[in-house]
């Protein structure tokens, strides 16, 4: 897939006041400070479509950017460490989820999940979650080139392992870095796919 056009259009809490779900939409989310906006920015070829932050936490809101006038990328707000009072946290959580059971046209979600660091329960239960709403996912694993082949091949093993005990089929994985663009057009091509075959 070519992109040719990535557009910001619209931020919100709210899934009713989103764009009219009328194209597929893909969805991504990670804890926070996993490399969302670097990688939506490699995705898409535009260095500054999602702002990037030294503070985790910086996207606060459902972010719809349209691509090539054909399907939503969605950057919602990351979960984890960020310093956000315990009020903000709680209102992400209900606004995220709620967007996740109930947007129509939601396609698929991309987890993000940091290659440097050892599986994490935040990570794990959220998957649980996607999976007993039956809402479809896939893994992006971030930074990869911050290790050597021997440390990634172990770390993929080890993720791999703790994922079998609780899933008898694992999700899709694509491996990525937004400094090398590794797994960009994977991940369009995937896209693409799942646009043509709906």
């Amino acid at each position: 897939m070519i992109i040719k056009d990535a557009r910001f259009v619209m931020s919100n809490t709210d899934v009713g006041k989103c764009p009219a779900p009328d194209r597929p939409e893909y969805a991504f989310i990670g804890r926070s400070n996993v490399g969302k906006s670097s990688l939506i920015n490699m995705l898409t070829g535009r260095k500054k479509l999602a702002k990037i932050s030294g503070k985790p936490g910086k996207t606060r809101l459902i972010n719809h950017f349209i691509i090539n006038n054909e399907w939503y990328l969605v950057d919602l707000p990351g979960y984890g460490f960020a310093k956000v009072s315990k009020t903000d946290r709680k209102n992400w959580q209900i606004f995220i989820r709620r967007y996740l059971k109930f947007r129509s046209n939601l396609y698929c979600v991309f987890l993000l999940v940091d290659s440097r660091i050892e599986p994490q329960a935040t990570d794990l239960e959220f998957m649980q979650w996607l999976g007993i709403n039956s809402i479809p996912f896939v893994i992006v694993f971030t930074k990869t080139d911050k290790l050597n082949k021997t440390e990634f091949e172990k770390f993929m093993d080890n993720y791999r392992e703790k994922l079998s005990e609780n899933w008898e089929e694992l999700p899709s994985m694509f491996v990525s870095s937004a400094n090398s663009s590794l797994g960009r057009d994977e991940i369009l091509e995937f896209i693409g796919n799942v646009n043509l075959n709906n």
